[in-house]
């Protein structure tokens, strides 16, 4: 038997190229998977490929953006399962503005998405987790947390990671563990909101050249640090900011 077989995942953003990936991570673990996305069709792509590698996984829309939505699909999950053991957030939005460019419907979105979302999905998760007093949550946070990026961005992860250790001590009574894996730049079709491929190609290789172990990110990378956090393997382990940046987060000594 899978060593988490039985258990029961949520993960939003399900359909990009991180968020798809740590599901077929968690399937591959034991995990039954709920795939959400606002794009249904992507999640039900990234479904399929679990299903037809005979794991578990179903698919669901959600748009992080939206209370009601967000309700709904917790309730919806736990009635259809009878139980709800982790939520991974990896749906975000980073608007490629600066703060002269930034407008203040794309500030609200930012923050409604990276930081309100995973607010209100582990309140809307709190019932069962309290009946079953157990419970993880996995957010995806960001290496910007520490400093720079588009200001939105970074200020929606720096929250995020205090949301985080916040509710890793409220709900650590439950036996609930609440981390964040933040890693730094992914190459993915998320990132291409940076530009075209050739400018995608230069902003890489300057990440990569100022990297201690000169590699680059990958989405595995990412969801390996989050089944891991997520599984029974890290019960003990709660309120920690897991970095997945091939030493990019190290402060750098020049000799």
């Amino acid at each position: 038997m899978k060593q988490e077989q039985g258990r029961v995942a949520v993960v939003t953003g399900g359909g990009g190229d991180i968020g798809g990936v740590t599901c077929a991570k968690l399937a591959e673990d034991g995990w039954t998977v709920v795939v959400t996305d606002l794009d249904l069709t992507r999640a039900r792509e990234v479904a399929a490929g679990i299903t037809a590698s005979g794991d578990l996984a179903e698919a669901d829309e959600l748009d992080v953006g939206d209370p009601a939505q967000i309700t709904d699909l917790v309730t919806r999950t736990g009635e259809r399962f009878g139980r709800l053991d982790a939520l991974v957030c990896a749906a975000g939005v980073e608007p490629p503005q600066n703060l002269a460019d930034l407008d203040v419907e794309a500030w609200a979105l930012t923050l409604d998405v990276n930081l309100r979302g995973p607010a209100l999905l582990a309140r809307a998760a709190l019932p069962w987790w309290t009946r079953q007093r157990s419970g993880a949550l996995v957010n995806i946070a960001s290496r910007t947390w520490l400093g720079g990026g588009h200001p939105a961005y970074a200020a929606s992860k720096a929250g995020l990671v205090g949301l985080t250790r916040s509710l890793a001590l409220e709900l650590a009574p439950i036996g609930v563990t609440v981390n964040a894996v933040a890693p730094s730049f992914v190459r993915t079709r998320f990132a291409r909101q940076r530009g075209d491929e050739s400018v995608l190609d230069a902003y890489a290789e300057r990440v990569r050249a100022a990297t201690p172990m000169g590699e680059l990110v990958r989405p595995e990378d990412v969801a390996n640090a989050v089944a891991f956090l997520a599984s029974a393997r890290a019960a003990r382990v709660t309120g920690e900011v897991l970095h997945v940046c091939a030493g990019s987060q190290l402060p750098l000594f020049v000799s």
